[in-house]
């Protein structure tokens, strides 16, 4: 079975180059384009992990962490945080608030699909 990933961003050429680069690796795309949004996606059962922007509307990407964080449903889902912001302090606030990873913007494509891969790998480890 495929791996489905949710890109969570309010720009749709992020959304669209990430789903472009993710699909090409046989991964199915889901898309919000806030963080309500990527909730309702996440909370149907359908991703495997969540790359989410940190600064979108309605509900930001610290916001929503902390709600799927709280959802029994989502608790375990691997999240990512996309962010353009790239200081040692914004790492270390990424990690500390739950995300499981950081990847900042611009990224590097091959850095995010060995994260991505990485993240899956560790996740299928302990579901079995």
């Amino acid at each position: 079975m495929p791996r489905s990933i949710l890109i969570a961003d309010d720009y749709d050429d992020t959304r669209e180059l990430l789903r472009l680069i993710l699909e090409t690796e046989g991964y199915t795309i889901r898309e919000a384009r806030n963080g309500l949004e990527a909730l309702e996606v996440a909370r149907d059962g359908s991703v495997s992990l969540a790359l989410i922007d940190i600064s979108m509307p309605a509900l930001d990407g610290w916001g929503t962490l902390r709600e799927l964080r709280a959802d029994e449903r989502t608790r375990d889902l691997p999240c990512v945080a996309l962010t353009a912001f790239a200081a040692t302090e914004d790492r270390r606030r990424v990690l500390e608030a739950g995300f499981d990873a950081y990847i900042s913007k611009p990224y590097h494509h091959k850095e995010l699909l060995e994260l991505i891969h990485s993240l899956l790998d560790t996740e299928g480890r302990r579901h079995q």
